[in-house]
Order: structure tokens, then sequence, then C-alpha cells
């Protein structure tokens, strides 16, 4: 490289790096202009991760903002989460900076398809993943996460008959735990069913002191390989508090960089997909549509907003309260 071509490529990365800079001072004072809370999901950028006030989960993501006495709630993530945001808390505006930022998870139950559906299996508990549309909760008995799926299942009497929606492969992993016999909707997460097995089994070989650690959304072939199965937020404990110092993940690479954070000193892989993306990893497209710029321009017209009909809101509101009673 010539030295003018390093000046000028120099320079531009200096602009873009200032540019950066005075977005998120921006974003930081329309926050506490707009008395605003940011919620980041594991799975996002990271740079929208070090402007949140709080990371995690979707629903402790809502359950910590329904705390705050904040009037604005933007939640980088996607749809639905927005929508469970909004059902925990009425009276505070919700807005998410792109509402394109579905879930392939959510959008595999149409709500009229589930509704025929639950026809076929009457006198039955339905239990529903958080990752589901509000409606889909408005329809639910007991809303549940990965981190509590295993014990919702077993709070319930051994005979009752129960439904499990929307994503297969979690049934599948509770279903195995459990021992119980449940009719599961056929759904799935896009990004976790793409995690190629094969490419899995070359890493493994690549790095064979490396722990497999896996999200329950993942398929089975990709779950009978770990070391460790569990939420996005048990992951990444798992790797805080294990002795071993190298972790293939098998989940959205977005964990990575929280991950990178607590241990520094760890080698992190991120499990290979089958899909051709920038990363070869695993990486959600619909989280990925959110950007700081977009973060900016909701907090400036607080806009997109997140609306959830009443008689939808509270029949949804049930059955998430019915999980936080059962665990």
């Amino acid at each position: 490289m010539d030295i003018i071509t390093q000046v000028k490529e120099q320079g531009f990365v200096s602009a873009e790096l200032g540019k950066e800079k005075n977005l998120i001072e921006e974003i930081q004072r329309l926050k506490k202009e707009k008395n605003a809370v940011i919620l980041a999901h594991y799975y996002q950028q990271e740079e929208i991760q070090d402007i949140a006030d709080y990371i995690g989960d979707s629903l402790g993501l809502s359950q910590e903002a329904a705390k705050t006495d904040a009037d604005v709630i933007l939640f980088a993530g996607v749809h639905f989460m927005g929508e469970t945001a909004k059902i925990l808390s009425p009276n505070k505006k919700v807005i998410i900076p792109d509402l394109n930022a579905g879930c392939s998870l959510a959008d595999s139950a149409p709500t009229d398809k589930f509704e025929e559906f639950l026809k076929q299996y009457p006198n039955h508990t339905v239990i529903s993943y958080i990752n589901c549309s509000a409606e889909i909760k408005a329809l639910t008995d007991i809303v549940c996460t990965s981190s509590n799926a295993v014990q919702i299942v077993d709070s319930l009497p051994k005979d009752e008959k129960i439904i499990f929606a929307p994503d297969i492969n979690l049934g599948r992993y509770v279903a195995k735990k459990t021992g119980r016999d449940m009719v599961l909707w056929d759904g799935a997460c896009e990004v976790h069913i793409e995690i190629s097995a094969d490419k899995l089994k070359m890493l493994q070989g690549k790095y064979p002191n490396a722990k497999l650690i896996a999200h329950p959304e993942c398929q089975e072939n990709v779950l009978d390989e770990a070391d460790f199965i569990g939420s996005t937020t048990a992951l990444l404990k798992y790797v805080q508090e294990n002795e071993a110092t190298e972790f293939i993940v098998a989940t959205e690479v977005g964990i990575i960089h929280k991950m990178k954070q607590a241990v520094p000193h760890k080698k992190l892989i991120p499990a290979p997909a089958n899909t051709d993306n920038t990363c070869a990893c695993s990486e959600c497209p619909y989280m990925k549509l959110n950007t700081l710029e977009k973060i900016h321009a909701s907090l400036v017209h607080l806009q997109p907003e997140i609306f959830v009909p009443e008689e939808t809101r509270l029949k949804a509101l049930k059955s998430v309260n019915r999980m936080l009673e059962l665990s």
C-alpha cells in the first residue's frame, strides 16, 4: 500500500469513528431528553450492546424496563420482544428501531393456523415459548422461556395433555428431559437450524479440547453432541464458571461479544452455519437490521411504536403471569 492510499484510508477510518462517536453522544442526549431506556438483546450488534442500559434475554429485558420510571422503552431486538415489553408496561411508549425486524420463529406460527391447530386438540394445556407474537401468547395458557421450559412442564400433572409451541426443537428437548409426550407445533428459528452438524464435527476436530455449548433451539443432531445446553443467559454463565478455556458456541453469534467481555482470556468460537454470510457463523438477519442510525431516528421521532390491543394484551399477560407463578 502506498503512503497516499494509507493516509486516505486512515482519514476515512478516523472520520467514521468520529461520526459514530457523535451519533452515540446524540443518542445519549436524546435518551435523557425523552426519559427513555434502551434495551438490547444479546444478539444485537456490538455497538448497540455497548450503548444499552440493559443487555439480556427478551423477558428479562422487559421485566427490567417495567421496573424503571422511564416514559419510553426503546427495544433493540425484534418485533415480538417489543410486544412483550408493551404487555408488561402498557403505560409506557414502546418503540423499536425497525418494524421489519421480525422473527422467523414467531412468523412460523400464524394466528389463524394456530387457532385451527388448537381445535384439533381440545382439553390440552397450551405452553408457548416466549418467542411468539402477542396473539399467540393470548391463545396460550402458560408462556415459557428456554431457561424455564423444563420446569414449567414438570410442574404440571403427569396425565395433563400438553401442546408445546412454536419451536419444535425446544419442544423435543423439553420432551426428552421431562419424559412427557407432548403435541408439538412445527416451527423453528432459522438461525439455530442453520447451524451445521457436519461443520461442527470438523471444528471439534480442530479444537479437541473445546466445550460445545448449544441453545435448545438447535436441531437434535447438534444438541446430542453438546457438552452443555442452555438459554443464552445460561450459556454466558457457563463460559464464566466452567474451567475450560475453549468453547464452541452454537447460537447466534451476537452473544460472543458479551462472552468476550466476561472472559477475555478464553477462546470463543462461533458455530458454523450451512448458509454463506459475512462471518460464516449463525447470524440473525432480523436482529442485524437494527443500527445506531435507526436507534437515533427512533428516539428523535419516537417511532416506530408498538401497539398491542388491550384485549390481546390482557390475555397474553395472563399467560406470562402464569409462568411467573410456576417458575
